[in-house]
């Protein structure tokens, strides 16, 4: 994933949205710091709500999907990334990274090759 933008002007709507889904859970910013083990700090969070934050990143938003249990490509797409169905299927599983150097990207490559080869 390159970590491009669809278009700069959802960020308002995205704070929005995770205000009114982190309302519908009954959580506090608090509440969000607290099940995160204070990963989602609440003045992050509520800088994040009210469109203080440019760009939150994918661990950010991962963590979060994960907390109000809904699903991390609506996130993105809200967030302005690249929708999941213009990802490649083999670079999903990295996106929680966010970008990766070619360099890294290789090595995780050979990693996984080396893992699958053991398995067989």
């Amino acid at each position: 994933m390159t970590g491009e933008r669809i278009n700069d002007e959802t960020r308002p709507e995205l704070g929005k949205f995770l205000k009114d889904i982190r309302e519908s859970r009954r959580m506090t910013l608090r509440d969000v710091e607290r099940v995160t083990d204070g990963k989602v700090s609440n003045g992050y969070l509520s800088q994040l709500e009210n469109g203080g934050i440019g760009k939150p990143s994918a661990v950010m938003l991962h963590r979060l999907s994960a907390v109000y249990a809904i699903d991390y490509g609506t996130l993105m797409e809200r967030a302005g990334f690249v929708s999941e169905a213009e990802i490649p299927a083999n670079r999903a599983a990295t996106s929680v990274l966010g970008d990766l150097t070619p360099q890294e990207e290789q090595e995780l490559l050979n990693y996984l090759t080396y893992m699958r080869s053991k398995n067989k």
